[in-house]
């Protein structure tokens, strides 16, 4: 594997020369970089991205952790958390911690070797001082870690009480909040609790008593014929809407309702919530309250990058939801 010392000297130059040219470092004639840059070119040469970056003081490298890729959700957030971060310059070195303390430990050492410049959470399960102590900018993503690490949300609240009074119009009596993980052992943080606010408060308000079902930790494919879902609404047959917390649990009940020949909307009608994908590829298509993901992970890039210039960011910006009607209410 050739090094620098190989490059200069073919070039002709010497080795703090290549390296300015490497580094953008010092004046460098335009005839002398294409002559670097040739010879790179035909020895193959490849740079090493961390000397560089010990010497920028900079690796242009952004490091984002969240629970799953696989969840449609934050696949389409990765998606446009990298493609905002590439135009500001970035690259996004991607964590999936499965919400394991050892694995989020283990990722936010791998990030600190690897000099990132800032760190997205997505996923925080290790105590604060973890993240405290990195002394590095840091934005979270719905998740309240700490009152000194900014916060990109939605407005979750509301979005419960958007979900919850469709159902109510539509003439739903006995209406259930269905949820998978929130308000587990690792998710004091996340702010998407404010769901099931909204949904007991528009209930309370007409005198409703709010009905919460809790679905065990699964992968949606390992799901039986006779899962927890259709065994709730078995034992439950007057229930007649459900509002998920997620889209991907909103598909599941979808799927439990097909099982069990229940017709949608007219013997239950469903609301899920992010509009991702799989809303409109169900069917019947699903109602659901959306989530601005894109314009949410553009906002989080531009945080990051005004911490990085070490401009001063607002602690919290929370984006507003909207509900879109489909087929399933």
């Amino acid at each position: 594997m050739p090094k620098i010392e190989d490059v200069a000297e073919r070039a002709g130059v010497s080795v703090t020369t290549v390296s300015r040219v490497l580094n953008d470092r010092g004046y460098i004639s335009q005839k002398t970089r294409d002559k670097v840059y040739q010879v790179m070119k035909e020895l193959n040469y490849q740079p090493n991205e961390m000397a560089r970056a010990l010497f920028r003081r900079k690796s242009n490298m952004i490091g984002l952790i969240i629970p799953n890729v696989s969840h449609p959700f934050f696949g389409k957030l990765a998606y446009y958390l990298e493609y905002y971060a590439d135009l500001k310059g970035y690259k996004l070195l991607l964590c999936n911690s499965n919400r394991e303390i050892s694995k989020e430990r283990e990722y936010i050492d791998m990030l600190k070797k690897n000099q990132v410049d800032a760190i997205i959470m997505g996923s925080a399960v290790l105590d604060v001082e973890h993240y405290l102590n990195l002394n590095l900018p840091i934005v979270s993503f719905d998740r309240k870690v700490a009152d000194e690490i900014p916060i990109v949300t939605s407005d979750n609240l509301m979005g419960g009480k958007l979900a919850t009074k469709l159902l109510i119009d539509k003439g739903c009596k006995k209406p259930v909040f269905v949820y998978r993980g929130i308000g587990g052992p690792h998710h004091r943080q996340l702010l998407a609790g404010g769901r099931e606010q909204g949904f007991d408060e528009e209930l309370t308000n007409v005198g409703i008593e709010p009905v919460h079902f809790h679905l065990e930790p699964t992968d949606a494919s390992d799901m039986d014929e006779d899962g927890e879902i259709v065994r709730f609404l078995r034992d439950h047959p007057d229930v007649d809407g459900i509002f998920a917390s997620s889209d991907v649990i909103a598909a599941e009940i979808i799927q439990a309702c097909h099982r069990m020949g229940k017709n949608l909307p007219a013997d239950m009608k469903v609301i899920g919530y992010d509009d991702v994908a799989v809303a409109s590829l169900v069917w019947p298509r699903l109602s659901t309250i959306r989530q601005p993901i894109r314009e949410m992970s553009e906002y989080t890039i531009e945080l990051i990058a005004k911490q990085i210039e070490g401009e001063e960011v607002p602690m919290i910006h929370s984006f507003p939801v909207t509900l879109v009607e489909r087929d399933s209410t």
